[in-house]
């Protein structure tokens, strides 16, 4: 219990800190915004009762970045290896399929060459299994991809891992052409 009131009393300080009139620019709406906002790209506004509203600035945001690194020559040119961004898994298997070492390796380039992008790896399986079992496979299959890329040489830091399960299929069909398509590892440049 001492620890939580040490705790709390530390993030109070901070954010008085944070909050001080020199941090703190007001419009005429009585719209308070912390300023220091990182890379312009997101602010943290108040109102004037205290709320916080979180404003994107989509000009700067690193998604319009993404949108337009995928649209470049070597991520929309279907020869390129850095087009193909989906990895695909053998039924009940979390093991990268020799098809798509190639393309992992493109990748894995691309990354050692641009240290500032990362990429989250989505893992996902076919609705077979249970719900838990499917999250479990799902991680697996982004984790192997995550060793594989490690290994060629990617930083750890470069990578997040995302597993979905069975939440977000490719194809809602009932059919092994279908769960062949919902078993994948996502490769998504941020």
């Amino acid at each position: 219990m001492k620890i939580k009131t040490i705790i709390m009393a530390f993030l109070l300080a901070i954010s008085v800190v944070a909050c001080s009139p020199d941090n703190v620019k007001e419009d005429s709406l009585g719209t308070a915004e912390l300023l220091g906002s990182e890379n312009g790209v997101e602010s943290n506004v108040y109102n004037a009762d205290g709320t916080r509203v979180t404003a994107i600035d989509l000009q700067n945001s690193s998604l319009t970045e993404a949108d337009d690194l995928m649209q470049s020559a070597e991520f929309s040119d279907p020869n390129s290896p850095l087009s193909t961004r989906i990895i695909y898994f053998e039924y009940d298997s979390s093991q990268v399929r020799n098809e798509f070492i190639s393309i992992l390796e493109a990748h894995a380039n691309y990354l050692m060459a641009n240290p500032s992008q990362r990429v989250t790896l989505d893992g996902h399986s076919d609705e077979r299994g249970t719900r838990e079992y499917n999250i479990a496979l799902g991680e697996q299959r982004a984790k192997s991809v995550f060793k594989m890329m490690r290994l060629i040489g990617v930083m750890a830091n470069q990578i997040d891992i995302v597993s979905y399960g069975e939440e977000k299929p490719a194809s809602l069909e009932l059919n092994d052409d279908s769960f062949a398509l919902n078993r994948r590892v996502e490769v998504v440049y941020k």
